[in-house]
């Protein structure tokens, strides 16, 4: 199994010593409803989860919640609210829409503001060590004093400093140094530390808690692509300084960035499509499928017709593990030429487009098998197998393509078949016709007819 390396830039062989995964992944700043580019990042590293177990690993995964920090300070300025008050009914409507999303929990969910012992104790042997100072309350990490600073973002210093768009501070010994704990200003949240009231600042918080619940050293480190500089480059800076170790993560994965149409998502320019709004129109499966059209590294873009097209596509899955409608004969469909297809996809850096090409596939031979009257037990257990390593439930959707209707549209639409086999064409082309006024579009191929709904 190859996973592709941000750190190194290159597809790398992945192991972990006695097959256990330590797996941290950056979360969400819970100071808005999340957004469907929230969604898509959980879908990925809950397919990277889900995939490494089914490769016999045992997985360890740790998501935090920033829970204060510049977003959340001003939005509970704006609202005239608690900075904790803020945060908590967005966690929890974000756990409830991950749940949704048939995404498997983290083991551990820790918030910033309880792990503010941590924080400080990480802090303090910076400064100890050198690789950090203190300025009037606020302390500081001295990037030019870590040589390999810019290896995750594969960028020199000194161009990242040409093009900084940073604010000028001249208590800061370099313009590139950041931030590890600011003083108190009226108004923001406070904690007691040895250089004042105060609170940390945004990086220093995920090191700090990646190392307290999995060690100095983790196999996994995953977010999206718009962390890598400066917030993750940050992380093992601070990290690496802080213990000694090295690396803090032996894998770095990012996932590509969600676009709507062909700006980017933002809040900022408030097209932001909720992940609430999303599930109102969608199955948490249509959701997963089109996020999984598309190489968990590379951008997509989101639409309501891209995401109807995948739910089009998943009701010929779910028509493949319908029962079939006859006895069956002594032949069968063998389902491994289809698994080990699936499995050579997910060890090429998980690329879910193929595997999900072995998955249809598989379908149109189950289908086929169903009209030929072969045993399609086996395969169809394959399907649901592998489709539940990708998250997949093939549940029926309650809306208007009814689960209830769709035991019967196949049953016209094998009646069809027979009428076709015995050259009743006429009786045939009328059960095509009156399934067409219903809503419902036949595809003749050689594994059959497909039957899509809308």
């Amino acid at each position: 199994m190859k996973l592709y390396n941000t750190l190194t830039g290159n597809l790398e062989e992945f192991t972990a010593p006695n097959d256990e995964v330590r797996m941290y992944v950056c979360g969400i700043t819970p100071y808005a409803a999340s957004h469907i580019g929230h969604a898509m990042s959980a879908v990925v590293f809950d397919i990277v989860r889900r995939y490494l177990e089914f490769r016999g690993f045992k997985v360890r995964h740790v998501q935090n919640f920033t829970d204060v920090d510049d977003k959340m300070i001003n939005t509970a300025i704006e609202l005239d609210v608690r900075v904790l008050d803020l945060a908590e009914p967005n966690i929890q409507d974000y756990l409830d829409e991950m749940d949704a999303l048939n995404i498997e929990r983290a083991h551990i969910y820790p918030r910033a503001t309880a792990e503010i012992d941590a924080i400080v104790e990480i802090i303090e042997k910076l400064v100890d060590k050198g690789h950090a100072y203190a300025v009037a309350g606020d302390v500081y990490f001295r990037v030019r004093n870590d040589d390999d600073y810019g290896k995750l973002s594969h960028r020199d210093l000194d161009s990242m400093q040409a093009g900084a768009r940073v604010e000028v501070d001249e208590r800061k010994e370099d313009v590139m140094d950041f931030a590890l704990w600011k003083s108190y200003k009226p108004g923001e949240p406070a904690w007691p530390s040895p250089w004042g009231e105060g609170r940390p600042g945004w990086h220093i918080e995920c090191s700090a808690m990646s190392i307290k619940y999995l060690g100095e050293t983790i196999d996994i480190h995953g977010g999206g692509q718009d962390l890598v500089f400066p917030h993750h480059e940050n992380e093992i800076a601070q990290s690496e300084s802080a213990t000694d170790t090295t690396p803090f993560s032996r894998f770095w994965l990012h996932n590509g960035m969600l676009r709507l149409g062909d700006d980017k998502m933002s809040k900022s320019l408030g097209n932001i499509i909720s992940v609430a709004d999303a599930l109102k129109m969608f199955s948490a499966d249509a959701i997963r499928l089109f996020f999984m059209s598309s190489h968990y590294r590379s951008p997509l873009s989101y639409g309501d017709e891209n995401v109807a097209t995948q739910r089009r596509a998943l009701d010929r899955l779910r028509n493949a593990l319908r029962p079939p409608q006859e006895s069956t004969t002594d032949g069968s469909v063998d389902p491994s030429p289809f698994r080990e297809r699936f499995v050579e996809a997910m060890d090429d850096d998980l690329n879910t487009p193929r595997a999900l090409a072995s998955l249809f596939d598989m379908a149109r031979s189950i289908n086929r098998g169903k009209e030929d009257r072969a045993d399609v037990k086996d395969a169809q257990a394959t399907l649901k197998e592998l489709g539940g390593v990708l998250g997949l439930t093939f549940k029926e959707e309650e809306s208007g393509e009814g689960s209830d209707a769709g035991p019967f549209i196949q049953m016209l639409v094998d009646l069809r078949s027979e009428l076709r086999a015995a050259k009743q064409f006429d009786l045939a082309d009328s059960i095509r016709d009156r399934l067409t006024e219903a809503g419902v579009t036949l595809e003749d191929g050689a594994s059959g007819t497909e039957w899509q709904l809308g």
